[in-house]
């Protein structure tokens, strides 16, 4: 079946050559390498075909912009203000904002997304007044050759999928049909997996993201300690809440220690009274 649409695809390629006015000379790059990727109709063409399609463009570079930050504050407080002020500042995007607590410190976590171009610009002024960094990490990945890639990759399946359009509708038998839709299925699967890949590395390329952690440390890891007074003050009333739950925990049980009370002075006065029996028998 397939044999049988490379030899369509051949003739309305022989076909579409003849009526066209323009020579291969006059073709574009992208134009002659979809033409070859349509008469080999190759997995193998198409690999080859959308690497040379690009060839006499001009590159611009492609980079990923990343910072991961971490330091300590006296005020976690006026730290974030002055963060939110440098991104209304730069016109960034406050995309996640959270704070806790670990261990003895207090912690809070803001993600930026911000054009490349005030990236640097961002992070100096975020910078500013931070005696040291724990952590501070800027990378730049190059992403350009991947791009052009997936770029290219995108063209030439949809070059592909023209001729298989057109290739359809010359198409004479249902089997013949279903088979160039099948091979149509496929091709615009892989366009769309391309072209997902390609917004989702725009949006990177684009925006910069900004990871920015800061803590303030509590009182107990700095080594402060607790008074005596406060020790004798903090046992006197764990005494008094402890008493409170024995008597509280009392009334939960009560009606068990009414039938307990009751069954000691039933058993007690039996006893009694089998004493003074037995006492008047010795008696007699």
């Amino acid at each position: 079946m397939k044999k049988i649409i490379y030899c369509l695809l051949t003739t309305i390629l022989f076909a579409s050559c003849k009526e066209s006015v323009k020579t291969e000379e006059n073709l574009s790059t992208a134009e002659v390498t979809a033409m070859s990727v349509v008469e080999e109709a190759s997995p193998a063409a198409v690999e080859n075909a959308d690497k040379n399609i690009d060839a006499g463009n001009s590159v611009f570079q492609k980079i990923i912009k990343n910072a991961d930050i971490r330091f300590e504050t006296e005020d976690l407080n006026a730290t974030a203000s002055r963060i939110k002020a440098a991104v209304r500042k730069h016109g960034a995007q406050l995309q996640h904002d959270s704070q806790g607590k670990d261990g003895y410190s207090l912690n809070r976590h803001i993600t930026i997304r911000i054009t490349s171009q005030q990236f640097e610009a961002f992070v100096d002024d975020i910078s500013k007044g931070v005696a040291y960094f724990e952590r501070k990490e800027i990378s730049a990945t190059d992403v350009t050759e991947e791009y052009i890639d997936v770029e290219a990759r995108i063209k030439a399946k949809k070059v592909l999928e023209a001729r298989y359009l057109e290739l359809i509708k010359k198409a004479g038998k249902v089997s013949e049909i279903l088979e160039i839709e099948k091979e149509l299925a496929t091709i615009r699967e892989e366009i769309e997996t391309a072209e997902g890949q390609l917004r989702y590395m725009q949006n990177r390329i684009a925006l910069s993201t900004v990871n920015i952690e800061f803590y303030k440390k509590t009182a107990s890891e700095d080594g402060a300690t607790v008074s005596y007074g406060s020790k004798i003050g903090n046992a006197l009333a764990s005494g008094w809440n402890a008493l409170s739950s024995f008597f509280i925990g009392l009334l939960y049980i009560w009606p068990f220690i009414l039938i307990f009370v009751i069954a000691y002075i039933l058993i007690r006065k039996r006893l009694r009274k089998r004493n003074k029996n037995y006492d008047q028998d010795n008696i007699i």
